[in-house]
């Protein structure tokens, strides 16, 4: 298969050049352990590489991927919690200092969101995306409701405001809401559009975004 063949020849280009440059930042990181400050929740979108965006070196961010960059809110049933483990894992051990939503252009998790054609998929066709993204089903009336649910704008509109959910449902977990409180931990949106490169970034006092 060549895709596979693809990512051997790239691990050798790494190994031979990025990892031989960063050799002694990779020993670092080797023998003292990860310490990043930032937390990156983003989208699984293989367009959209938060390292890339953002040009920063191994051992600066820790990553959280998921469609549409979404979080849940907090909750205490049994089940398998990925976001919130990671979640738990970067504020409670690594004592990250901040935590950056990253919505994206063109998402797809998103647009069916909006579009709602997964709606009632079994799950393993369809269904597992259209639960997940069932998580902005309350942001989606909004959007439709100013918007639409078809077309760039209300796209754009749903993408956006699908950042404001992930940061809604970072402050029902308990640990998060009182580092932001005491002033140890900042929970940021952004919105990296795709088409023209603009990374927008949200003021949470007038509810816009704005190009960096």
């Amino acid at each position: 298969m060549p895709e596979f063949a693809a990512l051997l020849n790239g691990y050798h280009r790494f190994r031979l050049g990025a990892y031989r440059d960063q050799k002694e930042r990779y020993d670092r990181l080797a023998q003292e352990g990860q310490s990043p400050k930032l937390l990156v929740i983003a989208c699984s979108d293989s367009r959209v590489d938060p390292a890339q965006v953002f040009d920063v070196d191994p051992g600066e961010i820790f990553v959280v991927r998921n469609v549409a960059a979404l979080v849940p809110p907090f909750e205490t049933a049994p089940g398998l919690h990925g976001v919130s483990a990671a979640l738990e894992f970067a504020v409670q051990k690594l004592q990250v200092k901040q935590i950056v939503v990253m919505g994206h252009g063109m998402c797809g998790g998103c647009k069916a969101a909006l579009s709602k054609e997964l709606h009632g998929a079994p799950r393993g066709e369809g269904g597992f995306v259209a639960d997940w993204i069932g998580l902005l089903d309350d942001a989606r009336q909004m959007v439709a409701l100013h918007h639409g649910t078809e077309g760039p704008e209300a796209e754009r509109a749903m993408e956006m405001a699908g950042v404001k959910v992930s940061l809604s449902n970072l402050r029902t977990f308990p640990q998060i809401l009182a580092k932001e409180r005491q002033g140890t931990l900042k929970l940021r949106g952004v919105f990296f559009a795709i088409s023209d490169g603009v990374l927008h970034v949200l003021d949470e006092a007038t509810d816009e975004f704005s190009p960096a």
